[in-house]
């Protein structure tokens, strides 16, 4: 479980951690990446929130699925800006995903939202 000061919990924060951040899909994940340019919220740690609608399976399967994302970023949150706002948001391959796999896919998607370039990366690949 990630500590509650490192994770996001309302709407608000949801919302615009995806309208602000750099988009970047890989395989069945896709993640928006926020970074704070000014001085407002560097202070704080790191935040992450996950999506995993019903597209991707029932109850259990989206726990699971949400399970194996939690502990991935658990592992990856250091490696964030402070003060960064990330959302990963599962699609509905991630059910049949191995947990390794889904590794290597958030750390691409990290990797390309970090990138240098355009505000916005398109979703695949």
């Amino acid at each position: 479980m990630l500590p509650s000061a490192q994770r996001l919990r309302h709407r608000g924060e949801f919302t615009a951690a995806v309208r602000a951040g750099r988009r970047a899909g890989r395989g069945s994940i896709v993640v928006h990446l926020s970074v704070p340019t000014s001085t407002e919220g560097a202070d704080r740690p790191a935040r992450v929130g996950f999506v995993v609608p019903k597209a991707v399976g029932g109850a259990v399967v989206r726990n699971l699925v949400r399970r194996r994302l939690r502990h991935l970023m658990r592992e990856r949150l250091a490696d964030l800006p402070t003060g960064a706002m990330l959302v990963v948001r599962a699609l509905p391959e991630a059910a049949g995903t191995p947990y390794s796999r889904l590794g290597m896919e958030l750390d691409a998607a990290l990797a390309a939202a970090r990138a240098p370039g355009r505000s916005r990366t398109g979703v695949g690949g």
